[in-house]
């Protein structure tokens, strides 16, 4: 395949709701263009784009594929995202590498959660979008009612560039033809209505038209990319991927509605922060820096070899080049410059503006910008949710700590919306994602491609605990004789509750030298050692003040241990004297549903203890509910929406702030606490 020019360039991400028909839509343009010998098939495992065995066991894509292929001489770099929201986090990621976004709606499973997600954070994103309806020729489909059902929910931009005809055996070119018999609609009508949209961002024509009445569609080609590319036009495309119904005719759509690299939306590289960042557009331009970005990281489990793909924004590479991440001063040479095709890759000999190519063996990460000297700045990604779905994990054999770990690490890499830690409140191995079914393949990839199982556990909340109230002069003696050197140290302490945030803070009130200065860092030491083991249900002790006003020491037996005893007992003693509260961590949450399910939710939501901030209606009859909820009541909601909604509701949350536990449920914790701290003992 040899190099293209920028404008015949063509980059598409297949987004959407599972189940739509992505991957078997990719199918069809690989075969139809010639690249495979057959229609691969999800449903058979002969799918070339969903090779991964565990995509293969659960017949649905669990990975982004990207693939590649020409049509009309132009090159088309087109990548299949997943389609079930616990994926999202790699299709959002995609949207970075592409100008369009070809929006991939079902015929009869309709518009789901995902499509809206993912056609709004197209559209946040400055990216086009087309619309293609798979399926057309299912049983029982109403074609009239889907598309009525696509301009309510995503405006009336949306205009058929073709219509389905004889029973969805054809479709009829709306653009090229101003009548025909079609399934639905009116051919005319859409023509006329297509032209206008088109016309309306092209002052040349928009005169002509008004002058004449029509526009020869030879002059509508040039316009036809910046309507879509603005947004002003957003095409809608019918196929049948297994009838091979529409799938010429969407080839030709995407060499001529989507926009390519030089007229779709160019990135900027921003540096700097705050006062002092400045934004620079990149130029798509052969002649200028090598500049990239890395949407996608993914690995052969046979071989291990990681791939990093990146979109070309300006300049170009050979494999015998340098590439450099932002702030390196160290560069890496690439050896081999690869184009992905699902689970293969060809080489080629330049990675040039506009196209995607991958590199084999290098450490970069998703987002990272590539540079071919030493450079600084960065380029936005698409936002990205927050992983707030938690498991914590035990290797089942003792000796499967490091293979976890290496496991871990590189899900990590390829997976925005996965991440993991040891809690350092809880010690806890905590991993986090998406939702049940994320995670759950999660440990699944680690027991086929890394031959470690691991058990599951929902982790432990992470409370703290402070104080309500103050006291004064509390005193502790420590007092150990031994036959030998003994140890003594005799505080009085005051304690405050400190401003909420503040954290702790040791104040020396001591005047003379009633406590020997070298002895009073172990006081702090020793109070320090008590809030990290917590006081009355073992979490952490956060916004306290604390005071040393007076003590006393022995000339013999006074050391270092003797005064962290003391300063560890006096704070227990006086943390339980200031009416001790606990704190729980409280996320915002963002819950979307059908409209019918609203009450159910609204009661819900305020049954966990949670409180509603508002709520917004969304077009195609969903509501988005904005709530504040604590996370103990929310740590396995994926679930709870799944069977509420019939899988139809997705919600989103992150972290907000800490706040003060009910008596009632404080109470149930400490005595929760207590009863396994006797087991210990």
């Amino acid at each position: 395949m040899g190099a293209h020019a920028i404008e015949q360039i063509r980059n598409i991400a297949l987004v959407g709701h599972a189940a739509a028909g992505k991957t078997t839509l990719g199918e069809a343009l690989l075969f139809k263009a010639g690249l495979t010998t057959r229609l691969g098939s999800v449903d058979d495992g002969t799918s070339a784009l969903d090779a991964d065995e565990e995509a293969k066991e659960r017949k649905h894509s669990v990975d982004s594929a990207a693939f590649h292929l020409e049509h009309d001489g132009h090159l088309l770099n087109i990548v299949d995202t997943p389609g079930m929201p616990d994926y999202s986090g790699q299709a959002l990621a995609t949207i970075a590498g592409v100008e369009t976004a070809a929006v991939v709606i079902s015929a009869m499973g309709g518009i789901g959660v995902n499509t809206r997600r993912m056609f709004n954070a197209a559209g946040e994103y400055g990216l086009a979008r087309m619309i293609i309806v798979t399926r057309i020729d299912g049983d029982n489909v109403n074609l009239a009612d889907v598309m009525s059902g696509i301009k309510e929910t995503f405006g009336n931009e949306c205009h058929p560039i073709n219509l389905p005809s004889g029973g969805a055996k054809s479709v009829v070119d709306c653009l090229a033809k101003a009548g025909g018999e079609t399934d639905v609609l009116d051919v005319a009508e859409c023509h006329t209505a297509l032209v206008d949209a088109i016309v309306e961002t092209d002052e040349a024509l928009m005169e002509q038209f008004m002058e004449t009445g029509e526009v020869p569609e030879d002059k509508l080609g040039p316009a036809i990319g910046s309507a879509v590319a603005s947004g002003h036009v957003i095409p809608v495309l019918f196929v049948s991927s297994r009838g091979d119904v529409g799938i010429k005719e969407l080839l030709d759509a995407f060499v001529k509605y989507a926009p390519s690299p030089t007229i779709g939306r160019k990135r900027m590289l921003l540096s700097g922060e705050g006062d002092d960042a400045k934004e620079m557009p990149i130029e798509p331009s052969v002649d200028g820096d090598f500049i990239a970005q890395v949407f996608k990281i993914t690995s052969d489990p046979k071989s291990n070899i990681k791939y990093s793909v990146a979109r070309v924004h300006s300049g170009k590479l050979t494999a015998d080049g340098q590439v450099y991440t932002t702030g390196e001063r160290k560069g890496q040479r690439p050896g081999h410059l690869l184009k992905l095709h699902g689970s293969e890759h060809a080489e080629i000999e330049v990675g040039q503006a506009g196209d995607v190519v991958a590199f084999a063996k290098l450490d970069f990460k998703i987002g990272d910008v590539l540079f071919d000297k030493s450079s600084e700045g960065r380029i936005p990604l698409p936002k990205i949710p927050t992983p707030m779905y938690a498991l914590a994990i035990e290797p089942k054999a003792r000796g499967d700590v490091e293979k976890i770990g290496a496991a871990l690490q590189r899900f990590a890499e390829e997976d925005p919306c996965f991440e993991y830690h040891r809690d350092q409140e809880t010690h806890e191995l905590v991993m986090n994602g998406l939702g049940d079914q994320h995670l759950t393949v999660v440990r699944s990839k680690m027991k086929r491609n890394f031959k470690v199982e691991v058990d599951t556990k929902p982790p432990k909340i992470p409370y703290h605990e402070t104080i309500s109230s103050s006291v004064k002069y509390v005193e502790y003696t420590h007092k150990k004789q031994t036959g030998g050197a003994g140890q003594f140290g005799r505080v009085f302490i005051d304690m405050e509750p400190n401003e909420r945030g503040a954290g702790y803070e040791f104040v020396d009130k001591i005047f003379g030298g009633v406590i020997d200065q070298a002895f009073r860092p172990s006081v702090d030491k020793g109070v320090r050692d008590q809030m990290r083991k917590g006081v009355i249900a073992g979490y952490p002790v956060v916004d306290v003040k604390v005071s040393l006003v007076d003590g006393k020491t022995h000339p013999v037996d006074s050391k270092d241990i003797a005064f962290q005893i003391a300063g560890r007992q006096v704070f227990k003693k006086a943390f339980a004297q200031c009416k001790p509260i606990l704190l729980e961590p409280v996320v915002n949450m963002e819950i979307t549903v059908p409209t019918d399910f609203m009450g159910d939710i609204t009661r819900d939501v305020a049954g966990k203890r949670g409180t509603i901030q508002g709520q917004d209606v969304l077009p195609g009859n969903q509501v988005v509910i904005r709530a504040q909820v604590p996370l103990a009541e929310v740590a396995g909601y994926a679930s709870q929406l799944k069977s509420v909604t019939g899988g139809q509701g997705s919600y989103m949350m992150e972290f907000s702030h800490y706040d003060v536990v009910p008596p009632n449920v404080q109470q149930q914790i400490v005595a929760q606490y207590k009863a396994a701290d006797d087991e210990d003992e």
